[in-house]
């Protein structure tokens, strides 16, 4: 039997060797990923995203509760920042989210950024692809919290959940452009403290002001350690899932999911192999001096790596 047939017939320590394949990168896990693939598209997956603090772990925890105590079956992707000294997340959610370890039914896994840009790791697109192809009925993506930047995550979910929580500097964060216009529902989380009322209006103001469009993102007030909200919360998160799949943006986002996925690989394998080539040619090298040197500016020397990629012979100051 195959590894994709085992996580097919539920075998998580296999699931957790395949994610483990697919983030190291190599031709393993571009294999896996290309049998597992057709077996894909059954999730409901929910991105969840907001500043550092938000509360994004406990919520997502207290989510997974209200979604086991519905019947199904949860997996989670938590995207943590990465170790400078090993390569590996820090702080992991699966410590954060201990009362589910030992629930068969749900699945937590961290990842690494390992240096990409936009809250999420390179891996991102094939782990939930896994998790997908294993049966979960919903697929959380917890981004590493890194504030507006975060944007990448609407690529990757159907449906996009910002936290935001007063008194933390969110307020003027999340007003900008970004992370405004990804939200497919707001959570005003830790709303026990005072100003999450007012911060609440404030983004039903801004959304008011935003003009009409077919899908108004709701506004819900959460307290997830103690669970007040959730259920609101997720009828919230429900009710974007059965509006894009009556309105038609659900196939718009299932495109906007492929382009993604497509240019990510294919931006980081030409990344890669530019890398490579310059390095075994020893123009890398001799480049970063020059660079580093002010001699030769940066655009200039990825343009001769780019080159490098169509076997042009290059001449200049290297």
């Amino acid at each position: 039997m195959s590894l994709i047939d085992e996580i097919r017939h539920g075998n998580r320590r296999v699931l957790a060797r395949a994610i483990s394949i697919v983030e190291e990168g190599g031709e393993e896990g571009r294999q896996l990923i290309k049998e597992a693939f057709p077996h894909s598209g059954h999730a409901f997956v929910v991105g969840v995203t907001g500043a550092p603090g938000a509360g994004k772990s406990t919520l997502v925890g207290a989510l997974t509760g209200h979604c086991r105590g519905q019947g199904l079956t949860v997996g989670v992707v938590a995207v943590d920042p990465t170790s400078p000294f090993t390569g590996g997340a820090l702080l992991g959610d699966r410590l954060r989210m201990q009362e589910h370890a030992l629930d068969a039914g749900v699945f937590i896994r961290s990842l690494a950024t390992r240096g990409s840009l936009g809250g999420l790791s390179r891996a991102t697109g094939d782990v939930v692809c896994l998790l997908d192809v294993a049966g979960f009925d919903v697929i959380f993506v917890e981004t590493v919290g890194a504030g507006q930047a975060e944007v990448d995550i609407m690529r990757y979910a159907h449906t996009t959940l910002v936290l935001v929580t007063p008194g933390m500097g969110d307020e003027v964060q999340v007003f900008k452009a970004g992370i405004m216009e990804i939200g497919d529902v707001f959570a005003v989380n830790k709303a026990d403290q005072e100003g999450a009322d007012r911060l609440a209006r404030e983004l039903e103001a801004m959304l008011d002001l935003a003009g009409p469009r077919a899908w108004r993102p709701p506004v819900v007030l959460t307290v997830a350690r103690e669970g007040t909200g959730v259920a609101e919360l997720w009828q919230a998160l429900v009710g974007h899932r059965d509006f894009a799949r009556r309105s038609g943006l659900w196939e718009e986002k299932l495109r906007a999911r492929a382009e993604a996925e497509v240019r990510g690989i294919l931006t980081a394998r030409l990344l890669d192999e530019a890398w490579r080539r310059g390095g075994e040619r020893g123009l890398l090298p001799r480049l970063l001096e020059e660079v580093a040197g002010r001699r030769v500016d940066p655009y200039t020397a990825a343009a001769m790596l780019a080159d490098g990629l169509r076997g042009a012979d290059h001449g200049g100051p290297v």
